[in-house]
């Protein structure tokens, strides 16, 4: 066990829906529990960051206090950030939460904060340095084999590409949990991509330097046996927050 001292801050971005938990019916900030497993086995000390207004001094207050950022998965972002009209399959938009999570991303990339985008996570790195969407999936490869539905993980085997950040930490291939029914289409500014799947499509994309930037398509929240990713972003977390007391 890391002592509690040590454990730095991992903020992880949330939902902001209605939730129905016995009496109650009402607005909520939340998110899987997984994804705060992940991160406290990997020895990190997590917090929610709930969607919010996206005002500059707001998103300064709470990156001030992390160590680390972790975007999370969950509903499509608005087809309108990437200059594109909705798609019919495309989820409604939640302007609070896309602005949110693009301030907090470009916040994290100005200060050098470890950051890991998970599933919608990458789609948001994707998007906030200038790159582009597949609304659809199915459209592109006749199939939709990356989201089962109905709550159902389709396990895929992905590889990544040699040199890579990502393949130094999980190696030549991985078994990726997935559930998107968009991908990345243009990839943004200055990323690199680092893991494709056998369709072809580009399951992980980093951002090269000494910073750790980092996001996968699939949910390795899904295979907390599996670590290795989440002990990646806390460990950079653990480096950003010894550089940060000098």
């Amino acid at each position: 066990m890391v002592h509690a001292s040590r454990r730095p801050v991992v903020g992880l971005t949330s939902y902001l829906e209605r939730v129905q938990t016995g009496i109650w019916d009402m607005p909520a900030g939340y998110l899987p529990a997984d994804y705060l497993q992940g991160i406290v086995l990997a020895g990190g000390a997590a917090v929610l960051l709930p969607p919010q207004p996206a005002e500059p001094e707001t998103v300064g207050a709470v990156l001030a206090g992390l160590h680390g950022l972790v975007i999370t998965g969950g509903y499509d972002l608005d087809p309108a950030a990437y200059g594109q009209q909705p798609h019919a399959d495309t989820d409604k938009p939640s302007p609070l939460r896309d602005a949110w999570e693009l301030a907090l991303l470009r916040g994290a990339l100005d200060r050098g904060l470890p950051v890991l985008g998970i599933c919608r996570g990458a789609q948001v790195l994707n998007v906030a340095l200038g790159g582009t969407l597949h609304q659809h999936l199915p459209d592109v490869l006749g199939h939709d084999g990356h989201r089962a539905g109905e709550g159902v993980f389709t396990r895929l085997p992905v590889r990544t590409v040699a040199g890579t950040r990502l393949a130094a930490l999980v190696g030549e291939s991985t078994d990726a949990a997935c559930y998107h029914h968009q991908a990345i289409d243009e990839v943004g500014a200055g990323l690199v991509v680092s893991a494709w799947d056998p369709d072809g499509v580009v399951e992980a994309l980093e951002l090269p330097g000494d910073a750790f930037v980092l996001a996968v398509q699939w949910h390795p929240e899904q295979s907390l046996d599996d670590l290795r990713l989440f002990a990646a972003v806390v460990d950079a977390a653990r480096a950003y927050a010894g550089l940060s007391r000098r």
